[in-house]
């Protein structure tokens, strides 16, 4: 039977965490300065003046601001977050936060008063499924009222459909915190999880399937991956075939990765 209290355990030194407050503090400024650009480049005054000042502009640029500022709230969540920034700020998060557990060697008090691994790698799990909650909470709220801040005025979208679309977003994000516990049970570095997030989470790794796949002639696989997935969500609600991937693939990495996390911790001694 799991042990409630270990979970406990790691969800109050998560909150304790100096790296989680710098997780959070990092996102909001860098969702904050993306606003703020997105306000600037909206403004067609402000366009006015820089093409006055002898920027060059085309008429791209004023189709572009046009665009934004014709843009809903969710659309300005959509075309911000689904590139994988909070993917990235996930994983290096989970990554950071799990590695603590070796370096300081908290990891052998923990098994050694709870011998059964499981018990460890279903906490760690579970913790992660709250810190990628509280990122995309956190970056899905700034992003959906940062522009007021800077006199923009994106038309509102539906309670129901904000809160559809935060949930979308989360699953992945899960599942991609579990990518970042796998790693660093198995290669106890957190370097790897890092790297791996910032390669996976910006999406790179997407295109690199799917130029392999179009040259061995496979299906479009990189549409399965997290970071694809990701930027596909968008309050989905054109049909059950969307919902339906997003589920699928969520929980088809989760299960891959908690496998790979629960062996990493079986094969290896502490």
């Amino acid at each position: 039977m799991f042990h409630f209290n270990l979970l406990r355990m790691d969800l109050r030194r998560l909150f304790k965490s100096r790296n989680f407050h710098i997780i959070l503090l990092v996102t909001a400024v860098l969702i904050l300065m993306v606003s703020f650009l997105t306000a600037v480049i909206s403004d067609p005054e402000t366009l006015d003046e820089m093409g006055a000042s002898g920027a060059e502009l085309d008429e791209l640029d004023q189709r572009m601001s046009e665009e934004i500022r014709n843009m809903t709230q969710l659309d300005l969540a959509y075309e911000t977050l689904g590139g994988g920034f909070l993917l990235v700020m996930v994983g290096m998060g989970v990554t950071l936060f799990v590695k603590d557990d070796f370096s300081s060697g908290f990891v052998k008090n923990i098994c050694c008063a709870q011998p059964r691994r499981a018990d460890y790698v279903l906490s760690k799990a579970l913790t992660a499924g709250v810190y990628s909650g509280i990122i995309t909470l956190l970056g899905g709220v700034l992003i959906l009222l940062a522009p007021y801040l800077y006199g923009m005025r994106p038309a509102p979208n539906a309670i129901s459909d904000i809160l559809r679309y935060l949930f979308w977003m989360w699953l992945p994000h899960w599942a991609f915190a579990m990518m970042a516990l796998a790693l660093v049970l198995l290669t106890r570095s957190a370097t790897l999880g890092i790297i791996l997030s910032l390669v996976a989470g910006g999406g790179l790794t997407a295109v690199l399937v799917g130029t392999l796949g179009k040259f061995l002639g496979w299906p479009p696989l990189e549409q399965y991956l997290l970071s694809s997935v990701v930027k596909g969500v968008y309050t989905p609600q054109s049909g059950i075939t969307q919902v339906w991937t997003v589920l699928t693939c969520t929980v088809a990495w989760a299960v891959i990765y908690g496998a790979g996390s629960l062996l990493a911790m079986e094969k290896r001694d502490i």
